[in-house]
């Protein structure tokens, strides 16, 4: 069994979480991780020390470690920070974008327009998670770009909970053609209005998992 990069073994959990093979509450057990990475069980507890450190991972007595349930007010707070971070971004990515850039932006757009039309949310949400990561690239805020990665494995569950809501991606659609329309557009104050406004739409779809009658079954977009 070879020995392993810590590094890379977040890296691969953290993806994991993102992609919902490791789900909210789920044990990681030392030895099963071992042999799914093939890494040392060094390596491995290496790992699960950072992520504890991020807030992806907790340790509970006699119990081990498992993906960390976020609570649905928690929610709301993370993306409240995602809110400010994401908004500063979208500025600067208006500020810096080049040509080339944009054009990648349009073409994410229009891809969004076309998994909408097709009634394929999932597909949406990817287009949608690869959107939000080619604004942060443009921007080139390496510190925000960092706090962001941490942020959004904590809050995976919710950041997909809203996928098969009726006429759900449409909204969200509309929310992200005005953020790539500004950014393309160079007009900074533009794309932070329009990011900020976005994620205040995040924030009250979240909340509203919190009353009773709201209890969807499925993951979705930003």
């Amino acid at each position: 069994m070879a020995t392993g990069d810590p590094q890379d073994l977040v890296a691969k959990i953290r993806r994991s979480v993102l992609d919902g093979r490791f789900a909210a509450g789920q044990r990681l057990v030392e030895s099963e991780l071992c042999e799914l990475y093939d890494v040392s069980r060094a390596t491995v507890r290496q790992a699960l020390r950072e992520l504890v450190a991020d807030g992806l991972v907790e340790v509970q007595r006699n119990k081990g470690a498992r993906v960390r349930t976020i609570s649905t007010a928690e929610a709301v707070e993370i993306t409240e920070v995602r809110r400010a971070l994401e908004g500063l971004l979208a500025a600067k990515a208006a500020e810096r974008v080049t040509p080339e850039q944009a054009e990648r932006l349009l073409e994410i757009k229009a891809a969004m327009r076309e998994k909408v039309a097709a009634h394929d949310p999932l597909a949406y949400s990817n287009l949608n998670a690869s959107l939000h990561a080619l604004v942060q690239e443009i921007a080139g805020q390496t510190t925000a770009r960092t706090i962001l990665s941490r942020l959004q494995g904590q809050i995976v569950r919710h950041q997909f909970r809203l996928s098969l809501q009726p006429g759900r991606s449409l909204v969200s659609l509309g929310q992200h053609e005005r953020i790539v329309d500004a950014i393309v557009a160079r007009d900074p104050e533009a794309a932070e209005a329009a990011m900020r406004a976005h994620l205040d739409d995040v924030i009250s779809q979240i909340s509203a998992f919190a009353k009773p009658h709201a209890e969807p079954a499925v993951p979705a977009p930003w």
